[in-house]
């Protein structure tokens, strides 16, 4: 095998995230993150348990644009940045919340109940202030099955690790009957963004993704409870990238010096 052949080859073993030796042990990967089902529309008729403690319809909270965010609230990971851009962005966005859109968060860990869900409202009700509907946040729980039912309805992957849970990090938008109509990415969000999307979502319109890197450029962490950048698989990407480049300079360098010593 030639050299650079062979460094090619090493460099896309990185890559792919597979040890480049024989024999070393691999985890298995875990089935997480986001299958778009735009256009399709959540089961209405799903029962989950409101902050109060009271058993609720689907049907009968989404009657405006929602913004429906899949966490649970013993997340010491991805979820609270997630929700800590929500509520920023909340608070810059010229949309009236409760009137215009609202929000659903709704764990999908069984361990989660109403009180903790309370707790997790008051914290997020206070940081935006008096003028804030509460109606507009609603923080829900539920059983496994009806959970579990939304988020695939959604096409929300998410794979139990430990006493955690691995997941994506992502807003779905869903129009006043249940439709699917746009994907957020990240713990951060526009208000632009979200405006338009809400603007969609109200005219019962599907709109475009606007960034899908995070599925890419980060990984979960369990030992340490976050998201962080796959430094090494974005630095192989990039390093098989550069040597590919580099031999295609140098083959076609070499031609031209072949064929400029040979005579006319």
């Amino acid at each position: 095998m030639k050299p650079r052949l062979a460094v090619l080859l090493g460099l896309w073993a990185i890559a792919a995230g597979r040890p480049a030796l024989a024999g070393a042990p691999t985890e298995p990967a875990l089935d997480v993150g986001v299958d778009e089902k735009l256009g399709q529309t959540i089961p209405l008729d799903i029962k989950l348990v409101d902050e109060q403690g009271d058993r609720v319809v689907l049907r009968d909270l989404i009657d405006k644009p929602t913004l429906l965010t899949l966490n649970y609230f013993r997340c010491f990971g991805l979820c609270t940045p997630l929700l800590n851009g929500v509520a920023e962005m909340l608070q810059k966005i010229d949309q009236i919340p409760g009137k215009d859109f609202q929000i659903l968060t709704v764990s999908f860990d069984p361990r989660d109940d109403a009180e903790l869900a309370g707790h997790k409202k008051e914290n997020y009700i206070k940081q935006l202030g008096p003028a804030f509907p509460p109606t507009a946040w609603r923080f829900l729980t539920g059983d496994p099955i009806s959970t579990k039912r939304l988020a695939d309805s959604v096409g929300f992957r998410f794979a139990k690790s430990g006493e955690d849970y691995v997941h994506p990090g992502v807003v779905m938008v869903l129009s006043p009957t249940g439709m699917v109509t746009r994907y957020l990415y990240g713990v951060t969000f526009l208000p632009f963004d979200v405006k338009m999307a809400v603007t969609e979502a109200a005219q019962g319109r599907t709109g475009p993704t606007i960034a899908r890197l995070l599925k890419f450029c980060f990984n979960y962490d369990p030992a340490g409870r976050r998201y962080s950048l796959a430094i090494t698989r974005v630095s192989a990407a990039f390093t098989i990238m550069l040597a590919v480049g580099f031999g295609v300079v140098v083959g076609v360098t070499r031609k031209r010096r072949r064929n400029s010593k040979e005579p006319s």
